[in-house]
């Protein structure tokens, strides 16, 4: 698989805080410069850092990919488990999340559509779906949209889990932690919700599909 996603999973120790496609003040005004600039320079580098951190004590996993850490982080030692559990799936997560948010309006083309439409019944669905899935993570987490075999399927996850330990491939994520939007939205999450709708990067979703799509095939 040559695709960033593929780039992402394999990354190894060190890890590193990649840079934005864009710059922080780009998804005005639907998310605010002063939230981008915090949660990528001080939320990410933080999971970031305690990752490398954590892994330096141990070598033997240094060349374990991210994919794989993530995946297994309930096989590690008991010193290493919490850390790769919260800062590895923090720091992946937002390495995913970041890629599918673009500053210039986008729709999901008609193939992407389709699927969408057959999965859920409909676009209208499909957001009413997700929503719900968003509004009702309880506490910190995500909301996800993920293939499922060749389905669709919404997800949420809590705190920094990732859908890849449920052998679901992410394609879209919405972070619903408050410190993804209280900046601009304090506790009106639903408000962030919808707005994010408007800046989604519809043309990685559907690279990420066709990524699914092709290893399954």
């Amino acid at each position: 698989m040559t695709h960033w996603m593929t780039t992402i999973l394999n990354e190894t120790y060190p890890f590193a805080l990649p840079a934005l496609d864009y710059a922080y003040d780009a998804l005005e005004s639907n998310i605010d410069t002063a939230t981008m600039t915090l949660h990528h320079t001080k939320h990410h580098q933080t999971y970031v850092t305690q990752l490398n951190k954590g892994l330096e004590a141990h070598p033997e996993f240094q060349q374990k990919t991210l994919e794989w850490l993530v995946k297994n982080w309930e096989t590690l030692p008991a010193s290493l488990k919490t850390i790769v559990k919260n800062h590895g799936g923090g720091h992946l997560n937002h390495a995913l999340f970041w890629k599918m948010l673009s500053p210039k309006p986008q729709q999901p083309s008609s193939a992407l559509e389709a699927q969408l439409k057959k999965d859920f019944g409909s676009l209208e669905q499909f957001t009413t779906t997700f929503n719900a899935a968003a509004t009702s993570v309880f506490g910190s987490g995500w909301a996800w949209l993920c293939v499922k075999n060749s389905t669709l399927v919404v997800v949420g996850t809590a705190n920094q889990e990732n859908p890849l330990t449920q052998d679901l491939l992410p394609i879209l994520g919405l972070d619903v932690w408050e410190h993804a939007y209280y900046l601009k939205y304090q506790n009106r999450r639903l408000d962030y919700i919808t707005a994010f709708w408007n800046v989604i990067n519809w043309q990685h979703v559907e690279e990420l599909l066709l990524l699914a799509q092709q290893t399954k095939n």
